[in-house]
């Protein structure tokens, strides 16, 4: 039995479903997930993009190909084509600037931590750093310069408290049950368990969510 058998035997609707398809599912799935949540979500790991950046780059070819022909048939074509394009342009740069945002809004809180850093592409992580140390630079010649040495940091944990400003974990996101589930829900003035049916949709912190999208038990809507 070879890895293809595997797959279709587990999951064989799935399995079925062209890989094109399942790369938009997937890229739609990612996109949602990344613009409901406060922190960065780890970047998808199982070459998702490559594909899309491939498929963008052949259709982009097969559009100059096809303009000029005056085939109505060819026309009809193109516009469906160019439509598909489009759709999956939106996905990749709305999913790339919800990820800048929350690198931007959050920088330190990123770079500082090698676990939090493995979240980022490298592409990412470039940007991140450059970006830091431009703007360390400014500050340094804008004002910190003017300070001691021993104040210039940006990420001073003294009297335990950090200069670094986190995400707010305690966002409230949207949440679909993909199979029944116990719940754990911390409110302002009481705690509890919750019994989730596969189906439900559930409005909760994003620190009592995690766990249970991080498990595939639910995902975000």
């Amino acid at each position: 039995m070879d890895i293809d058998d595997i797959l279709r035997e587990v999951d064989p609707v799935s399995y079925q479903i062209p890989q094109e398809t399942r790369d938009l599912q997937d890229l739609t799935r990612a996109w949602v997930a990344e613009r409901s949540t406060p922190e960065l979500l780890p970047w998808p790991s199982n070459g998702l993009f490559e594909r899309i950046n491939n498929k963008i780059k052949r259709q982009i070819e097969k559009v100059e190909e096809m303009t000029g022909d005056m085939d109505p048939k060819t026309n009809f074509a193109l516009i469906v084509i160019q439509t598909e394009l489009e759709r999956f342009k939106y996905l990749v740069r709305s999913f790339l600037r919800t990820r800048i945002a929350k690198i931007d809004k959050h920088l330190l809180h990123y770079i500082s931590n090698d676990n939090l850093r493995t979240r980022m592409s490298q592409i990412e992580e470039a940007y991140a750093r450059r970006h830091q140390l431009l703007l360390h630079n400014h500050y340094l010649n804008s004002f910190l310069g003017t300070f001691p040495p021993a104040m210039q940091n940006l990420n001073d944990t003294a009297g335990n408290i950090s200069m670094i400003d986190s995400p707010d974990l305690d966002s409230a996101v949207f949440i679909r049950l993909l199979k029944d589930a116990e719940i754990e829900c911390h409110g302002v003035d009481v705690d509890g368990v919750l019994t989730g049916k596969e189906g439900d949709i559930v409005i909760l912190r994003w620190s009592d969510a995690k766990g249970l999208v991080e498990r595939g038990d639910a995902e975000l809507v």
